[in-house]
């Protein structure tokens, strides 16, 4: 079966310079075109790298991550996980995707459960929700999740992102945290006793004084005592002689002398002996690590006695002026209030080594709710810079070897402990530290 050739009539007008011109627009139209899908071309392998290369990032993170990720869809329904979530459960990714997220975590407890089932219908983020996770091995393996939702470009909710951990790692980790918070207060405490026993140390010379007074008059009168008894004692020996015999020997004996003295003897040995008591509490108090209970006591005395103990062991002891009514009594814990006005006579001390005319001032004061004392010194005062350190521990601006910067930082603590405070206050010469001492109800002889 043969076919006639097609007879298309050409017009000799197309033929001549009007066709060969519509030929090259049309040319010119075809290169136009050609050149824009090369463009094209070139623009969409440009964002096809770039695709590739977001894709590779976010795929090398979501390896990299050490916590589970699961992303679903607004219906619950898993469309991507990590790896982190293979290796905790066993189980290859593809296994989880399509699946509900509520048949993949579940908790054991129904409370729970309904929470976790609300949050995620509702699209809520949700933060510490304690589920389980089956294993290859159908083993639920506890884990903590938090969720947050999941928006488009468009500000629209698409999903769900689901961030866990297990809860064996989280209770590892609170426990190292808990062993370093331990180690922590112990290397404090052992701080706070070595400096006690340092500020002990520096204080030794004046104890020793301090103690050496009473002991010495309680020695004195036991001689004295001792030779009232010798004297009495051969008095009663000759009980059996003649009355003027006797009368005679009571005279020459001074018995008459001995039984007026012997009553003041007794009392000044008890005194001295209850001196030496005192003395030896107080450092019970001031380097023993037990607990104290509070008492009343009489502050102005507790002011003599801390700058008794400094005193005693400086070799050129500035002038002391104690501005405190004598009957003023609080009831607090002595040791700690000992201790800390110790220290900061100690300071007022070394900030006068080289201040002529040194001079330290001693107050107190009732204030609401307690009592304020007041350490205040005319020495060289602390740089503005450092106000805000002087608490720190190990923060001092004496030369090495002559200070542990321990003394403030014990001293705000123990303030601390006693329900108080410690602070600085700004004064044009010197330094100024004022301690409050709570006392409920202040009290007043």
């Amino acid at each position: 079966m043969s076919h006639a050739p097609l007879d298309i009539p050409i017009s000799p007008d197309f033929m001549g310079a009007a066709g060969e011109e519509a030929w090259i627009e049309v040319i010119r139209q075809m290169d136009r075109v050609y050149g824009e899908l090369l463009e094209s071309q070139t623009a969409l392998e440009e964002k096809n790298a770039e695709l590739e290369a977001a894709q590779e990032f976010i795929s090398s993170v979501m390896g990299a991550m050490s916590d589970l990720l699961i992303v679903c869809d607004t219906d619950g329904n898993i469309q991507q996980v990590n790896a982190a979530l293979e290796r905790l459960s066993g189980r290859p990714a593809a296994s989880f995707v399509g699946q509900p997220i509520s048949q993949v975590l579940k908790s054991p407890h129904e409370d729970t459960q309904a929470k976790f089932a609300r949050h995620l219908q509702a699209g809520m983020a949700f933060t510490d929700c304690e589920v389980g996770l089956a294993d290859a091995e159908g083993i639920m393996r506890p884990i903590s999740v938090n969720c947050a939702p999941r928006q488009d470009h468009r500000n629209r909710s698409v999903g769900m992102v689901l961030i866990g951990r297990p809860i064996g790692e989280l209770q590892q980790a609170y426990r190292e945290l808990d062993d370093a918070l331990q180690n922590f207060e112990q290397a404090q405490q052992h701080l706070v006793a070595s400096e006690k026993m340092a500020a002990l140390g520096r204080l030794v010379a004046g104890v020793a004084h301090e103690l050496n007074n009473p002991i010495s008059f309680v020695f004195g009168n036991m001689h004295a005592m001792k030779t009232y008894g010798e004297k009495i004692t051969r008095f009663l020996q000759a009980l059996d002689e003649s009355p003027e015999r006797l009368q005679d020997l009571r005279e020459e004996l001074g018995l008459d002398r001995i039984a007026a003295d012997i009553g003041p003897l007794v009392e000044g040995t008890l005194e001295g002996a209850e001196r030496v008591s005192d003395i030896v509490q107080d450092l019970r108090r001031f380097s023993g690590n037990q607990s104290e209970p509070q008492e009343p006591f009489l502050l102005e005395r507790a002011m003599r006695t801390a700058l008794n103990w400094v005193m005693r062991g400086t070799r050129t002891p500035p002038q002391v002026v104690i501005a405190c009514d004598e009957k003023m009594e609080i009831c607090s814990k002595k040791g700690h209030v000992h201790q800390i006005l110790v220290n900061l006579v100690q300071n007022a001390v070394d900030a006068l080594a080289v201040t002529p005319h040194a001079k330290i001032s001693l107050g107190a004061g009732s204030v609401a709710g307690g009592v304020e004392i007041c350490v205040e010194d005319n020495g060289p005062g602390i740089p503005p810079g450092n106000q805000s350190q002087i608490f720190e521990p190990f923060f001092t601006t004496k030369p090495v070897g002559k200070g542990t910067g321990l003394g403030l930082y014990v001293s705000y603590r123990l303030a601390d402990e006693l329900g108080g405070n410690l602070r600085v206050e700004p004064v044009k010469t010197g330094a100024r530290f004022v301690l409050f001492v709570p006392d409920t109800p202040p009290r007043a002889a």
